[in-house]
Parts: structure tokens; C-alpha cells; sequence
């Protein structure tokens, strides 16, 4: 009876399947969601499936680190998809899903684009949005044996849900799959993202599609066969239908968040500044300090946005590629404003704009229909930059977290003060502990502004470098020379607050003692506290406080900073 159940439920879903043509939107169609409930009642493993943890601890990748490959399925919007191959096969190969590789081939070929470094696999599917059923790469041991990761996905698709299973079979990698219960997950890939060491972030859309697991069931389902260890889940937005994270946030590395910005007030945007100030307000980066954020606009469709009729426009919806980032464009003026803040948040890579008004429409950009394969032989470096500094009388002290599974032969730091000079090499040495390597960047004059990256060469010769990009791409801060108005006491140096003028979540970041007492408030222009920010102890050297200007009034204001031995001001424009 079991058998004759099962089998009635694939005949539905394959029927829904073949009426729709590959066509499927992002979303449920009204079939699929009848279907839902079965499908996912009647899961069981893929073959070759591991369905209990890994034995090891696990490290999921994130979206910046070294890729071998890159996936798309062949089907809907194939003008997009042809640029997204022209651009990532210059970094990596790229996987296509298709259904007739030679239809593929000549397709490419009449754009002026060869397939070296492509591969086509003829493997069965439903529908283009590999961001979600894709598979995930992860490491044991942190730089270990690359491993698949998959889960249910959250759409009654089993072609679609097949594809990682296929994958991991090309790719010759152990496959774990979270499909049999104790260990059985519904998830999907664009709303999850991830820092690489251990924290991940979605929607509380997770919750709702697991409804038989509790929200520790859910984490240690996470924990054991993704090695997220604190799982930041954030509300739902109302105007998002599918509810992916992708359509308005994204990580641009392990201490920086670029989120989308609305105008005041505007369709989704009081709810991406309740998330945000949850976020910033409650976790720390894997440094231990505060998120630093960048803001992005998410563009009207016509003047339009998606609380009345406007499509979904998103610029967060964009894909890391090793040295490249394409981003989503839509032929419209706020497209250059989108690609200048790439170019400055990512110095170095190469920022490619891709039309994606094909797609859009059906709640998915490049993000939703792309997916990163991390590499085998993993050389793993993490650096938190070196901010602003007001010293120029002390060495720049630079540290690097670096692992391979074969050791750290050499590490060597590359810094200049010329972008049209060659660079300065320092080599580092190991700090007491052995994964964390050291070196000095000389103290420079005031008005100084200084690029530098890592390199790490493993005992196996395997060589890296952070940023990806580099040399091409660095990272970089400036010697400072004055604390602005008010009192020249060094015991707090207030830096400007951004953005300035500001409507919406605005950073005010402060360098001072940790443990020094600190009051912050903001003054209106008759001098009456209008909002008390802060007080109490700062928790490091490097601290960053947050206020909603939303809640303020067009105008001008005062920031006023004060310690036991100091007052500092700052002017604040809040503009609607």
C-alpha cells in the first residue's frame, strides 16, 4: 500500500512537472502546493546518500573563498545565462545542466563564447534556480576532505532535488544529505548564507518549513552536518513572497554586510532596518567586533516598488566567482550607482554588470540561478582589515589566520603607499598560536594611506592570497590626523558617521580603550537630547554604535561623545 501511495504521489508531481515545461517561477505554483505536503512526507535518501552527520567537524564555505567550479541549469532565461558563462568560465569551470549538450554548444558559439573550461552534464531537471536546490561545499576538519552537503529542497521538484547527488558524483565527493529523519531538512540555497567560520544567516522562513522540528533541532541539524554554530535568523519581509535573504542582503566577506536600502517608509525597507538593527545590535563578527555595513539602494521599477506594482529590483542578488562579482543591472540610472559600490566595497575585482529584467519578474536575479563549488585543496586565509588609524608613531601590526591540511610554509605581507610603486614584502612569522601569522606595517606620516594583502604558501606549494584579487586588489587605511571638534584628548576618537546625511540605520564608530565608560547622544539644533545612544563600556578598540534616523526628523544634529576626561562633537544631517 506504502509502494501504491508513493507512486501515486510522483505521478502528481511529475505531471505538474511536465505541464509546466521547465518553466517554473521561483515561487509555489498553485499544483506544487498541493503536491508539497506529499512529496516532502515521502522523501526518501538519494542513492549514495551519507544521511547522518559527518564524523568530523564541518566548515561550509563562504561565497568569496576559492571555487573549481561554477553551476547553472540550462533552461529559462538563456540571454542571461550566456553572459553568466562568459564571465565565470575566465575564473573556473563552469557545470552546465542541460538536456542536449550540443544545443547548448551552439548556442554559446553564436555569442562569440567557446566552452573551454565548460562542461555540460546531461542530467534531468525542473527548473533554472539552482541557487536553491544546489549543492553545498564544505570541508572536515576545517581544510580538510571537500565534502556535498544537500538538503530537501523546498519545492516538490525531484529532478531539481536530484542535481546535487549528480554533482557530487562528478565531482567524486562524499555526499550528505539531511533527508531521513532524525537529520531530515527542508531549506533552500538563497536563503542561507554563511561567513565561512561558522555563522549563518536566513529568514525565519527555515522555521515555517520544518514545522515539525523545533529551532534547536533545526541548528544542531545545521551544526553537525554544516558546522554553523550560531544561526541568525531574521523576520520575514512582507513584500518578499519567497522570503530569500538573497533578495536584499549579502555578505561581501566575514565582517561586512551590504544591505539593501529603501527610501523611508518604502515597501520592505522598515522591515530590512528592523532586521539590520537586530542583527548589529545582538552579534558580533568572528572578530569579535560589530558588522560593518554597506548600504545599496533597491531601485524602483518605474517608479514603482513592490508594495504596489513594481517588480522585485534587487543589486544584492549577485555572485562571487573568484576574482569576479556579477552583479544584476536593469537598464536604469541607479545601475552605476549599484556597480561604483562594488567597485569600492571590493577593490580589485572584477565587477561585471548583467541584465537580468529577464528574470526578475519571477522573483530571482544572478544569485537565484547560479552556484559556487568550492575547491579541493583549500588554502584558507581570514584577515580582519586594519581601520583608520590617528598613530603615526607605532608599526601597523598585521595578523593572518591561514590553514592547509599540509601546513604554512611561508607567509609574507605586501604593503605599499603608491599604488604606482611596486610592493613592499615583510615576512611574517607565527604568532604563539601556529595558524596565525604576523608582521609590521613601519609607521607612516600623517596623510598617509596604506594598500596591502597576505600570501600563504602551504608545504604542499598550494599558494594564496587575500583579497582574492591581489595584487590587483587590496585592502587599505589611512593615518589620520586630527580628532575633529572638540576636546584633543586621545582617550576616544570618534571617526565620521556614515551614511552622512542619513535616513535610515547610520554607524557612529568610535576608537578608544576597551573598558572606557562612554556616553553618546544626539543633540536637535536648539540643543535638547533627542536620543541617548550609548552608555556604558565600550567593548574593544575598534567600536561602531547604531541609531535609526528614521526616527528623527529632517535637520540638523549634534553627536555628542563623552568620557571621564573628554567631550567630542560631530555634525549629523538627517534628511527624509
Amino acid at each position: 500500500m506504502k509502494c501504491k501511495y508513493f507512486l501515486i504521489i510522483l505521478l502528481l508531481i511529475s505531471a505538474v512537472i511536465e505541464s509546466q515545461a521547465q518553466q517554473l517561477p521561483h515561487i509555489l505554483t498553485p499544483a506544487e502546493r498541493i503536491a508539497a505536503p506529499a512529496y516532502f512526507g515521502s522523501r526518501t535518501a538519494s542513492p549514495n546518500a551519507i544521511t547522518t552527520p559527518p564524523a568530523s567537524p564541518v566548515r561550509t564555505i563562504a561565497e568569496w573563498e576559492e571555487l573549481q567550479g561554477f553551476t547553472i541549469t540550462w533552461t529559462s532565461y538563456q540571454s542571461m545565462l550566456k553572459e553568466i558563462v562568459r564571465y565565470a568560465k575566465e575564473e573556473t569551470r563552469v557545470y552546465i545542466i542541460c538536456s542536449n549538450a550540443t544545443t547548448v554548444i551552439n548556442y554559446l558559439a553564436s555569442y562569440n563564447i567557446d566552452t573551454v573550461n565548460v562542461t555540460c552534464l546531461q542530467v534531468p531537471y525542473n527548473s533554472v534556480w539552482s541557487r536553491d536546490y544546489g549543492l553545498w561545499s564544505a570541508y572536515t576538519n576545517e581544510v580538510d576532505t571537500l565534502i556535498t552537503v544537500d538538503w530537501i529542497y523546498n519545492r516538490p521538484r525531484p529532478l531539481d532535488d536530484a542535481i546535487p547527488a549528480a554533482l557530487a558524483t562528478q565531482l567524486n565527493t562524499p555526499f550528505y544529505e539531511t533527508s531521513v529523519n532524525p537529520w531530515n531538512l527542508i531549506h533552500t540555497g538563497g536563503n542561507f548564507m554563511t561567513d565561512g567560520f561558522g555563522t549563518g544567516f536566513s529568514s525565519k522562513l527555515i522555521l515555517d518549513e520544518n514545522p515539525t522540528k523545533t529551532e534547536p533541532q533545526i541548528d544542531t541539524i545545521m551544526n553537525r552536518f554544516m558546522g554553523i554554530n550560531r544561526y541568525i535568523k531574521m523576520d520575514k519581509l512582507p513584500y518578499d513572497v519567497i522570503h530569500h535573504i538573497d533578495m536584499h542582503m549579502k555578505l561581501l566577506d566575514e565582517e561586512t554586510i551590504l544591505m539593501g536600502e529603501y527610501p523611508a517608509g518604502v515597501a520592505d525597507g522598515p522591515q530590512i532596518e528592523a532586521n539590520l538593527l537586530y542583527v548589529i545590535s545582538n552579534f558580533n563578527s568572528v572578530y569579535g567586533t560589530p558588522y560593518k555595513v554597506v548600504r545599496i539602494p533597491m531601485p524602483a521599477d518605474n517608479g514603482q516598488y513592490p508594495n504596489t506594482t513594481g517588480d522585485y529590483f534587487t543589486y544584492t542578488n549577485s555572485s562571487f566567482i573568484n576574482k569576479t562579482i556579477i552583479v544584476p543591472t536593469y537598464g536604469i540610472s541607479d545601475d552605476t550607482t549599484a556597480l561604483q559600490i562594488y567597485r569600492e566595497a571590493l577593490p580589485g575585482y572584477n565587477v561585471v554588470g548583467i541584465n537580468s529584467l529577464a528574470s526578475i519578474g519571477a522573483l530571482g536575479a544572478l544569485h537565484c540561478i547560479t552556484k559556487e563549488i568550492g575547491t579541493s585543496d583549500p588554502l584558507l586565509i581570514s584577515h580582519q582589515p586594519l581601520p583608520d588609524t590617528y598613530d603615526d608613531v607605532n608599526p601597523y601590526s598585521v595578523q593572518a589566520y591561514m590553514k592547509h591540511r599540509s601546513g604554512i610554509a611561508t607567509a609574507t605581507l605586501y604593503y605599499r603607499t603608491d599604488t604606482t610603486q611596486p610592493y613592499i614584502q615583510v615576512s611574517m612569522i607565527q604568532s604563539g598560536n601556529p595558524d596565525y601569522q604576523l608582521a609590521a606595517i613601519p609607521p607612516q606620516a600623517v596623510g598617509t594611506t596604506i594598500y596591502y594583502y597576505v600570501e600563504g604558501v602551504a608545504v604542499s606549494g598550494k599558494q594564496q592570497v587575500r583579497p582574492m584579487p591581489a595584487p590587483d586588489g587590496y585592502w587599505k587605511f589611512k593615518v589620520l590626523g586630527s580628532v575633529g571638534i572638540g576636546d584633543q584628548n586621545l582617550d576616544i576618537l570618534p571617526k565620521a558617521p556614515f551614511p552622512n546625511p542619513a535616513n535610515a540605520i547610520t554607524c557612529l564608530p568610535v576608537t578608544g580603550k576597551q573598558g572606557e565608560k562612554i556616553r553618546i547622544s544626539i543633540q536637535n539644533a536648539t540643543g535638547h537630547q533627542v536620543m541617548l545612544v550609548f552608555e556604558g563600556q565600550m567593548n574593544g578598540v575598534d567600536n561602531r554604535y547604531f541609531i535609526d534616523a528614521s526616527q528623527l526628523s529632517s535637520g540638523a544634529y549634534l553627536i555628542t561623545y563623552e568620557t571621564n576626561n573628554s567631550r567630542h562633537h560631530q555634525k549629523l544631517m538627517v534628511s527624509h
